[in-house]
């Protein structure tokens, strides 16, 4: 997917008028009241929004041209990207959840951690969460991550004594 960023999951239909719950996976979910065009799946289907719903966890879309439940249905578990171009511009130390999943976490004397297999989000921080040998949970705060980078997927971390027991 290299042209296009993952930003949400669709997870249900809402109704019978072809409206879908959508799982957003970036922090600002207001930002898909700008958007106009969104690609559905792995052969990313595009797809006019025609109305848009944000509530504190989820949104709602209707898509044009498909105004029952029997046109949305396979889009369920489907993720929603955008092209590069449409994607929000992030502050310095931010980065979209897409980028962090897959990256591999090693300790600064280079030895590995393991793969970032998912982010649970939180008022205080981000945790990640990372398999290695067996699952840890690493809170993302400067004080433990080092450096982050997204293109070569790799993140720095220096963990205090019992982090990864």
């Amino acid at each position: 997917m290299n042209n296009y960023t993952v930003i949400g999951q669709i997870i249900n239909t809402r109704g019978i008028k072809g409206e879908l719950k959508v799982l957003p996976l970036t922090s600002r979910n207001e930002r898909f009241n700008n958007l106009e065009n969104v690609y559905i799946g792995d052969d990313l289907m595009h797809q006019k929004i025609r109305k848009v719903q944000v509530t504190e966890r989820f949104v709602y879309l209707f898509f044009d041209g498909l105004n029952n439940i029997n046109d949305v249905e396979k889009f369920k578990t489907c993720y929603i990207y955008v092209s590069d171009e449409d994607k929000i511009e992030l502050e310095e130390g931010e980065y979209f959840i897409s980028d962090i999943i897959g990256c591999e976490v090693y300790k600064t004397d280079g030895q590995l951690v393991g793969e970032v297999v998912d982010l649970i989000e939180n008022p205080a921080n981000d945790v990640y969460v990372v398999n290695g040998d067996k699952e840890y949970l690493i809170p993302q705060v400067s004080e433990f991550v080092k450096d982050i980078d997204v293109k070569s997927k790799k993140i720095i971390i220096e963990p205090i004594e019992g982090m990864l027991e």
